[in-house]
């Protein structure tokens, strides 16, 4: 009688995980079904199943390696084994690979949790803001009133299925071994709905549009997710529902653009607020402490503010999600420069242009300074513009 270890091609200090692939190796190589019932192969077959028995049961393999085959003192499935023994331990082995093909898994299905479902939610900057509670309407699979989710005509009920006596799976022969799968007739219900509910076509569910209320939290942002825990699908036969999630996007909008906390929006100033300096209304949403209730903020102007010059005013933007921390808004001054003057004003202002010279534009200054010495230096001409 061969070694058993000879047989599996394994060292006698192979752990378990190594037996155990060493084995499925040689039995996926061996198998009778894919060598057309071979006698040999399946002789071979039968020998690998014999040594992984033993080598793989701890107290088996301790008096194998003691005293060898005289040692198993009638333990080891030898000539005697059945067809019982080789198909525990094919699947044991291969049951994570061909998974409740060969008994595994469950009986029979019973209640299976519902789907889960996705709904995309458009908000406005200001619900994202302050926060606001929506209505959606939301299809979903519920329960047939008419059956009471059973899919049996009222006043009857699903019987057991014969094929399977209830066990949602059915066994035959194939091959070598015998194969266990779901009962082809129930779909592994067990029952069998034999006058089905003309509401719902026997499925015991409909589907239906629902009206659900959501409240969105302030400072959410895009790509914000909202689950709804039990407001999915209708679970099959007396199953939980499934969950609702709701992904939100925030439409563009006309004054504001949003950078995470911060609120950044663009405000026109008078030429002379801006050479003068003063106090200017800029849009706010909601909810800001100086706000006047019209959606308006005061903003002061610093004298001499440049086109492009940005004034933050602190704790104005947007609220954290998950703190109590907010945001800044900032404002960005843009520098009108006033149109269709009248003759008396196009006089003035020659006038103040001669009054201030260039020490009222020192970046103008310094520039055309710069663009003198550029001239010379690609020309060669001194002063030339």
């Amino acid at each position: 009688m061969r070694d058993y270890y000879e047989l599996l091609g394994v060292q006698r200090t192979c752990d378990d995980a190594g037996l155990k692939a060493a084995f499925r190796k040689l039995a996926m190589e061996h198998h009778p079904d894919r060598n057309g019932g071979s006698a040999e192969a399946t002789a071979r077959f039968k020998e690998i199943n014999e040594a992984y028995s033993v080598l793989s049961d701890a107290n088996k393999r301790a008096a194998y390696d003691r005293f060898g085959h005289a040692g198993l003192n009638g333990q080891g499935p030898g000539p005697s084994g059945g067809f019982n023994d080789v198909n525990d331990i094919f699947n044991d082995v291969f049951g994570d690979v061909f998974g409740d093909m060969f008994g595994r898994g469950q009986r029979s299905q019973g209640p299976a949790r519902g789907q889960d479902l996705r709904y995309d939610l458009e908000i406005s900057l200001e619900q994202a803001y302050a926060g606001a509670e929506v209505k959606i309407k939301v299809p979903a699979a519920m329960a047939c009133d008419a059956c009471d989710g059973s899919g049996a005509k009222p006043g009857t009920s699903p019987t057991t299925c014969v094929a399977c006596a209830g066990a949602g799976r059915v066994r035959r022969s194939q091959g070598f071994f015998q194969v266990e799968t779901t009962c082809p007739r129930c779909g592994g219900a067990g029952r069998v709905v034999l006058d089905p509910c003309k509401s719902c076509a026997g499925q015991g569910q409909v589907r239906r549009e629902r009206v659900l209320e959501v409240r969105i939290p302030a400072g959410v942002d895009d790509g914000s997710r909202i689950r709804l825990s039990g407001e999915g699908d209708t679970g099959a036969r007396g199953g939980p529902r499934g969950d609702l999630y709701i992904f939100l996007s925030v439409k563009p909008h006309e004054l504001f653009e949003r950078d995470g906390l911060d609120l950044l929006c663009s405000v026109p100033v008078a030429m002379t607020t801006a050479a003068l300096g003063g106090d200017i209304e800029a849009p706010c949403l909601l909810g800001g402490e100086n706000c006047d209730g019209q959606c308006k903020i005061k903003v002061k102007i610093p004298e001499g503010a440049q086109p492009g010059q940005t004034v933050r005013l602190r704790g104005k933007g947007m609220p954290s999600l998950r703190t109590r921390q907010r945001g800044d808004l900032v404002v960005q001054l843009d520098i009108e420069t006033p149109t269709r003057l009248t003759p008396k004003q196009k006089a003035l202002m020659r006038e103040f242009a001669e009054l201030c010279g260039d020490q009222q534009n020192p970046r103008s200054a310094t520039f055309f300074r710069k663009a003198k010495q550029f001239w010379t230096d690609v020309t060669g001409v001194e002063g030339r513009a």
